[in-house]
């Protein structure tokens, strides 16, 4: 008994050491949670075990330092590069990894995550994000327990429209706006993703975020490298409304276009005029775009195709010349027209895919994503090109070349991506690297997006995925936007609003004034609730705006005038989320500060009705609480205020600590109030 006791107490440090966190474990070991690597060397031998090389630390700028740890398997020459490079005056972290080897024969790569983090704590909560088409970034809590929490998508495109690579994780009670540990993630990659939350049997929660490992073993020559996605972490003492505000000022200065410029308002055509057009129809819609305010009209879908035209979503797609049956003098007349009447032009592409009745399909159909011999399944009548194919992307730079050069004012373009990914192929791709597709299919898109922008550095892009199904910093990168959901329904714009504004900014936000009844929902809601809720984005309409009629018109020119007038506060400022629309009492609310906090816009809605003695109260946030500031409603409708201190002075402090109380108790109420400072 003694010899047994004394083996096992010499065996306890090393248990010890086994069971510590490593910066990147590797399946390999006496270590049974996920691993972040999972790899088999050129011999058959399936472990891999990673020690510490060395280290490098680089001052990037005056704002970023890059730290690398070298890690290298302890027997056979595989080396593995952990980055970190630290954001400064964001607060945020980027980790990717890089993997290369010296072995003699390939090696194959069957998982490599982009971060690993450990945390142990006495409880852990986590918030993600969850939907589907016209429903997306609906956000759901929970408290993790023993077990693995995996969220993934294995749909290669549109990977963010049903679950989202972004979390929250709150320490030891839910997460809270202004108080708590909080720890937070966004993936920035567009294709299959996985992020494991791991709390193991000691209580220690391990987090593994990166590419999804589904048939996307990767074989790597001697010397090649594969880098991984970055995953863009934070942590905040304070709440998870400091970590929106982190990743808001990381994402306006690195990870989208132009940033520095405030975001137009826009006209779509989709909801107003959809295939059913003229060029009369899109004329006369510009002319009225211009008298309400406008400052950008954009084409959407159905201005291609000849041999098949482009009437509905079945034919056309990939024969991208114009149709002159609808459009008997061109794009080019259109674009050369709204400039004529003061209004940018934009146009919407879908370059990735191709209906199967189209010249392209048949002209190329060794460019079409397909399984060997299986049937190719359409999905919204289309099929998907193969962008691992340098073809299919010299195609599509040169589609985009073409569509620009159409007219020197077209400066829009919104780029959508309709369908997913099934039964995957390429007929370019090696037999034995068919698993390469998912890697190499978003790696290509972004040689594609790298190009366009060597080529179109001023052209504004917007980042569609039919609606919210490309929400990511990996592809906002290349665009100055995204088109936050095909949902325009007002109500239901608040909830996929609140969840996309957690990681991205109001300026990258597209929202648009649609019609009534609204065309996904069927719901009928007021003119200034919908103003009011596009207003908190970047503000467009998606309708025919001969259908605002009467005295709604006046107001509508109002709405954009006062738009335009806030519009610095709201793209540019800090986001204070007040009353969560996820919350018991049936009320949001939330505000954008100037960050030098001399203005700000409140934001406040009724979603439901509200009973006479039930009072819309709110304490305000960001502000400077040794400042003065006027409380003035605009966008109004009615002479009279929903607040009884309209226009009057309160010090920061009160308003604070005290806050404010509205009279909006119906259902759909809302207002709007500028705060300046006197």
């Amino acid at each position: 008994m003694s010899g047994f006791q004394h083996k096992e107490f010499k065996k306890q440090p090393d248990t010890q050491h086994q069971l510590a966190p490593q910066i990147f474990p590797a399946y390999g070991g006496r270590h049974y949670q996920a691993p972040a690597l999972k790899m088999t060397h050129a011999d058959g031998v399936l472990t891999t075990d990673l020690v510490y090389a060395s280290m490098r630390q680089t001052s990037l700028d005056e704002n970023r330092t890059e730290t690398v740890i070298f890690l290298k398997d302890s027997i056979y020459p595989v080396h593995v590069e952990v980055h970190f490079i630290a954001y400064r005056k964001e607060n945020i972290i980027s980790q990717f990894t890089e993997i290369y080897h010296n072995e003699k024969k390939d090696i194959q790569v069957e998982q490599i995550a982009s971060s690993f983090v450990p945390l142990h704590a006495q409880a852990y909560y986590l918030t993600h994000f969850y939907g589907t088409w016209a429903h997306e970034m609906q956000q759901e809590e929970e408290m993790l327990t023993h077990g693995v929490k995996t969220i993934e998508t294995r749909r290669g495109i549109q990977t963010t429209k049903a679950e989202h690579p972004s979390f929250i994780l709150s320490i030891n009670a839910p997460a809270q706006e202004n108080s708590g540990d909080v720890y937070a993630g966004t993936l920035a990659w567009s294709g299959n993703y996985e992020l494991s939350f791991e709390v193991d049997e000691t209580g220690r929660l391990n987090i593994i975020s990166g590419m999804h490992p589904f048939a996307a073993t990767r074989t790597l020559s001697a010397r090649d490298k594969l880098r991984t996605p970055e995953m863009l972490l934070a942590y905040s003492p304070n709440g998870k409304g400091e970590i929106t505000r982190n990743f808001h000022n990381w994402g306006r200065k690195y990870g989208m276009m132009h940033a520095d410029k405030l975001r137009p308002i826009v006209l779509n055509s989709w909801e107003g005029a959809y295939f059913n057009f003229t060029e009369q129809t899109i004329t006369d819609m510009i002319d009225t775009a211009a008298d309400f305010g406008v400052e950008l009209f954009v084409l959407d879908d159905g201005w291609f195709g000849s041999k098949y035209p482009r009437n509905a979503d079945n034919a056309g797609l990939g024969d991208w010349h114009v149709n002159t049956d609808k459009l008997p003098r061109g794009v080019g007349y259109l674009a050369d027209y709204a400039a004529s009447k003061g209004l940018q032009f934009g146009i919407w592409i879908e370059p990735e895919m191709v209906n199967p009745n189209s010249e392209l399909a048949k002209k190329y159909p060794e460019w079409i994503v397909k399984s060997g011999q299986r049937d190719i399944l359409p999905m919204r009548n289309q099929w998907v090109l193969d962008l691992t194919n340098p073809q299919v992307q010299d195609f599509i730079v040169e589609t985009f070349d073409r569509i620009l050069a159409m007219s020197p004012h077209i400066n829009y373009v919104k780029w959508d991506a309709n369908r997913s990914i099934d039964n995957v192929g390429s007929d370019y791709l090696p037999a034995d690297k068919q698993s390469h597709f998912w890697h190499d299919y978003v790696t290509g898109l972004y040689h594609v997006y790298e190009r366009i922008r060597a080529k179109h550095p001023d052209v504004q892009i917007q980042l569609c995925s039919a609606g919210g199904g490309r929400l990511d910093y990996g592809a906002l990168k290349y665009h100055n936007e995204v088109w936050t959901s095909d949902n325009t329904n007002a109500l239901d714009r608040i909830f996929i609003q609140h969840g996309a504004n957690t990681f991205f900014p109001a300026m990258a936000t597209g929202a648009h004034v649609s019609t009534s009844p609204n065309h996904q929902t069927g719901m009928m809601l007021p003119l200034k609730f919908r103003f009011d809720v596009a207003m908190s984005g970047r503000l467009g309409l998606e309708l025919q705006p001969k259908d605002i009629k009467g005295d709604e018109i006046g107001f509508a020119k109002a709405a954009i005038s006062c738009y335009k007038q806030i519009r610095p506060i709201i793209q540019w400022g800090d986001l204070y989320r007040l009353l969560s629309p996820y919350g018991p009492n049936g009320w949001a609310s939330h505000m954008y500060v100037s960050q030098d906090k001399q203005q700000a816009v409140l934001f406040a809605y009724s979603l439901k009705y509200h009973g006479r003695t039930e009072y819309f109260e709110t304490k305000l946030a960001g502000l400077d609480s040794t400042k003065q500031y006027k409380v003035t409603e605009i966008n109004k409708q009615h002479e009279w205020s929903v607040f009884d201190g309209n226009e009057e002075v309160f010090s920061g402090d009160y308003l604070m600590n005290v806050g404010l109380m509205l009279h909006i108790g119906s259902a759909f109420e809302s207002a709007v109030f500028l705060l300046e400072e006197q």
